[in-house]
């Protein structure tokens, strides 16, 4: 069913099924209900929490038609996850938007095991029959986008604690980028606390300290242990955050909105903001309609009634429900097979009743043979595509480590270089210095100074050699410096000389010599 389409109902009724509770819409007010019934004139919406599905990012070639594009995603996702090929998996996508490819359209997936979905909303089918909408939770927050509820830009992080789930959400300039959940819902929270508290605490006392004990002023011996829950969890959030920056390349994240299914004195948002060092802020966001009996409702609630009204935002349509409603009798398939079976009784009131027996045996086979397989191979091949979505999430946390790698590398050749340069050329400057010294206590006087460097190919290392070109008015002077120097700086360099010329024109005795460094 369309957005559009939604218009004709009067009502809407939201349901969580994970704590099989119902809130009732209209006129801009909400009320819990504990008795929900099917309406002609209500639109029913629901969700599904984020553990309860696979999601990923994939991409698809610009140049496939529109009319093929859910088959070429639906055979992507299969490939890149494998997914089991003789199950039917539910896949859902949301379009994205990548400016640095330019050749393939982005879409992020959603995707579970039909029987999950059947599984989850058996009993809120049996009361209400139909079931026009079940959005995955992370995309509850766009309307506040479309609302202009949240009327400023940049990344903003949603995490928000339930009883089945814990997920943390993030939204960059007003659209869906990344969900994740995380082992902190009330149910794990509260055994996360008894192992560090030493003894077992009811899950009822867990919830009501939780929701009624204020950590600022409270003096129950539970407090320092709910703390070192808190960081603890913000420990883990503030991981997941890091990691979420780093791999989708955002500076910062700008806000945080962070609140629970209870309805808790302690500002939880203070916490984080402290933990985390981001601004941070609960739900108090304007819905714009109020509860009518003034008790608290849970925020998914308020965004799944705010959802309905998103009618110009098709793109973010995401509908994983198998409970529609049907056309008019006689436009249904069933409608026409009711038609069809009442008049082929009618013309054959004597067909033999074995073959009703054997129909009637086989459905019921059927059945059996049904429920044994959800039983058996739901946990398994929900697991397999988990474990195959993670080994995709560690390549991708591998390549980062080896950008990470080549980067330290080049800085580290870098800072060699600047090491040598400042190393060698105060070296050969204290070299000069030094044989000048010892050339002027054996008067001999230098005429020219070279220096080179050779590349030993085999070793990859330098050979530094100094050529001077030395004059001198007596040989002896010569070959007393050259013994002097090979005596005293024997272990530091090398010295030679070929020959000792003598210039008649001059009167004076000329040679080269060479300092290799040793």
């Amino acid at each position: 069913m369309s957005k559009k389409e939604q218009h004709s109902f009067s009502s809407v009724l939201s349901i969580n099924p994970y704590k099989n509770s119902y809130v009732f819409g209209s006129a801009a007010t909400l009320s819990a209900t504990v008795s929900p019934a099917y309406s002609k004139e209500q639109y029913v919406i629901s969700y599904l929490s984020t553990k309860s599905f696979i999601n990923s990012n994939i991409a698809v070639s610009k140049n496939i038609p529109e009319d093929d594009l859910h088959d070429a995603i639906y055979s992507k996702v299969y490939d890149e996850l494998g997914l089991d090929q003789a199950l039917s998996y539910q896949v859902e996508y949301i379009e994205t938007f990548n400016k640095l490819d330019e050749e393939n359209r982005n879409f992020h997936v959603f995707i579970i095991e039909p029987l999950a979905v059947d599984d989850l909303f058996k009993g809120v089918v049996e009361k209400v029959k139909y079931i026009d909408e079940i959005i995955p939770a992370p995309l509850l927050f766009k309307p506040l986008y479309t609302k202009d509820i949240i009327d400023d830009d940049g990344v903003h992080c949603f995490i928000y604690f339930q009883e089945n789930d814990t997920f943390i959400t993030l939204y960059n300039e007003r659209d869906f980028i990344y969900t994740k959940s995380i082992n902190y819902s009330f149910r794990q929270m509260h055994q996360r606390f008894c192992e560090l508290y030493g003894e077992m605490v009811e899950y009822e006392d867990f919830i009501h300290f939780l929701s009624y004990e204020d950590l600022k002023t409270t003096d129950s011996p539970y407090k320092i242990f709910i703390i070192k829950l808190y960081k603890e969890i913000f420990a883990n959030i503030n991981d997941v955050l890091t990691y979420v920056k780093r791999a989708l390349e955002l500076e910062k994240i700008d806000s945080i909105y962070i609140d629970t299914q209870l309805s808790s004195i302690t500002k939880i948002d203070e916490i984080a903001e402290v933990e985390l060092s981001i601004k941070s802020s609960s739900f108090t966001f304007d819905y714009g309609f109020v509860s009518r009996d003034e008790k608290y409702v849970d925020h998914l609630h308020s965004l799944m009634y705010l959802y309905t009204s998103m009618f110009e935002e098709e793109r973010y349509a995401c509908n994983f429900t198998i409970y529609h409603r049907p056309p008019q009798f006689t436009n249904r398939e069933s409608g026409r097979f009711i038609i069809f079976s009442v008049a082929a009784i009618l013309l054959a009131f004597l067909y033999p009743v074995t073959y009703w027996t054997l129909s009637y045996a086989q459905s019921l086979q059927y059945k059996i043979m049904e429920e044994e397989y959800k039983n058996i191979h739901i946990s398994k091949l929900t697991r397999e595509a988990t474990i195959n979505n993670k080994e995709t999430e560690k390549k991708k946390v591998l390549q980062l480590v080896e950008n990470e790698k080549k980067e330290y590398i080049d800085k580290k050749n870098t800072l060699i270089k600047i090491h040598e340069v400042k190393v060698n050329y105060p070296m050969k400057a204290d070299l000069l210095q030094i044989l000048t010294k010892d050339f002027n206590a054996y008067e001999v006087n230098l005429e020219s100074a070279f220096y080179a460097e050779t590349q030993k190919s085999e070793k990859n290392e330098a050979s530094k050699e100094f050529r001077f070109g030395l004059v001198s008015s007596n040989d002896k002077r010569m070959t007393d410096l050259i013994k002097h120097l090979t005596k005293t700086y024997g272990g530091k360099f090398h010295f030679s000389i070929n020959e000792i010329s003598y210039n008649n024109d001059e009167k004076l005795y000329f040679g080269e010599l060479k300092v290799s460094l040793l």
